[in-house]
């Protein structure tokens, strides 16, 4: 049996994950994709696939204000940014999709910042 790749076992995990979680209207999901460089964040709806809010460090209100974009506290930043868009959205609770990724640096950063904002899951 050939060794996956980072990227697969992730994918993998993420797959895995999504079996149990779905966004419903009263708690959509709300996803973390991590790059190398950025940082993205999508509250969803599974139902209807639609993707209520968004944030990530490409934002113009973000980019002005970050040094670098690939760091703890970029994505803390992202974390409030969506926390506060989902809220003026009338989002409170959400379910959290950590994409596969390790519930660690800057994944479980964003998590903070949203919760910070005021999210909670």
């Amino acid at each position: 049996m050939a060794r996956l790749t980072r990227v697969e076992g992730r994918k993998r995990r993420h797959m895995r994950l999504r079996r149990k979680i779905r966004g419903t209207p009263e708690r959509p999901r709300l996803s973390v994709y991590r790059s190398l460089k950025h940082m993205y964040a999508q509250i969803i709806d599974d139902t209807r696939g639609h993707t209520l809010v968004a944030a990530s460090t490409l934002d113009p209100e973000l980019r002005g204000r970050l040094e670098k974009t690939g760091t703890v506290e970029a994505a803390r930043e992202v974390g409030r940014l969506i926390g506060q868009r989902a809220l003026s959205k009338g989002i409170t609770k959400v379910v959290f999709d950590r994409g596969g990724n390790r519930y660690h640096g800057r994944v479980s950063a964003l998590a903070e910042g949203a919760r910070e904002a005021g999210l909670e899951f």
